[in-house]
């Protein structure tokens, strides 16, 4: 054994197991409390809302960008993240990220928002030369899951039963590579694929993306997830930005050097 390298383990043997075969697994106190309650101050004034004021929570979401300010940047680089990156995605197989995009903040709202539909998210567009100008809906996802190499998951709140946490279809992404299979580098379209994967995974098992703020879930890039109303207290705030790739995954290695999440696209493959 490799003492050095056993030291900078940040999963155990049952956790690697856990992503590969159900497709996540939950890290908590991966970032401090007191990093998240800094970054929930920026977001609130980003929004332009009062979290005093419940008159100000107008939407039932409210989505946001890209921020680098110190919070965000020390959220998603804290020691125990690196090193879980590194055993899912591959040494020197990601690019370490500056910043925390993609925040999606719930409000307590009772009916459905309109976006809980089960899904996988895209990771790249159909033409990296017209990419600034394709919508999202327009991106796709393909085999080797180009441009993402994780789904992350950031809780920056606490986010109980009833705070519209994620759901999850346990062990959805291994029925995912074989709807993938014959599309070729180019792929399916987020929206195409979504609907082959929601009827695919109908009836798995779920599981809810709970825990305290600070809690971060680092998931497959095929996992079938959805978003749900709120039905809590106080609003989530959840960031879902991707571990980008550095190089494109490989599903036959000749030195048999897999990535977890290489592992878990042969897996489904019945490799």
């Amino acid at each position: 054994m490799d003492f050095a390298k056993e030291r900078h383990r940040a999963l155990s043997d049952a956790q690697r197991e856990q992503f590969v075969h159900d497709g996540f697994v939950k890290l908590e106190n991966a970032f401090s409390p007191a990093v998240a309650a800094e970054a929930r101050t920026i977001l609130w004034s980003a929004m332009g809302c009062d979290p005093e004021d419940r008159t100000t929570w107008t939407h039932p979401v409210i989505r946001l960008g890209d921020f680098a300010q110190e919070p965000f940047r020390k959220a998603v680089n804290t020691a125990v993240l690196r090193a879980a990156f590194d055993e899912l995605a591959g040494v020197g197989r990601w690019l370490p990220r500056e910043s925390l995009g993609s925040f999606a903040v719930r409000f307590p709202y009772l009916d459905d928002p309109g976006d809980t539909g089960w899904h996988v998210d895209a990771s790249c567009p159909a033409d990296q030369a017209v990419a600034a100008e394709s919508g999202y809906f327009d991106w796709r996802v393909n085999l080797r899951s180009r441009g993402r190499a994780l789904l992350m998951l950031f809780l920056f709140s606490n986010v109980g039963e009833d705070d519209a946490p994620t759901r999850i279809r346990v062990g959805s992404h291994l029925r995912v590579p074989p709807i993938l299979a014959s599309a070729g580098e180019d792929g399916l379209p987020m929206m195409e694929l979504s609907l082959a994967a929601a009827q695919a995974t109908e009836g798995m098992p779920e599981a809810i993306a709970t825990g305290t703020a600070g809690t971060v879930y680092l998931c497959h890039p095929f996992l079938v997830h959805a978003a749900q109303s709120h039905h809590g207290a106080v609003p989530r705030f959840l960031a879902q930005p991707p571990l980008l790739p550095r190089v494109p995954f490989e599903l036959t290695r000749s030195d048999d050097n897999y990535s977890l999440v290489e592992r878990a696209i042969r897996l489904g493959l019945g490799a």
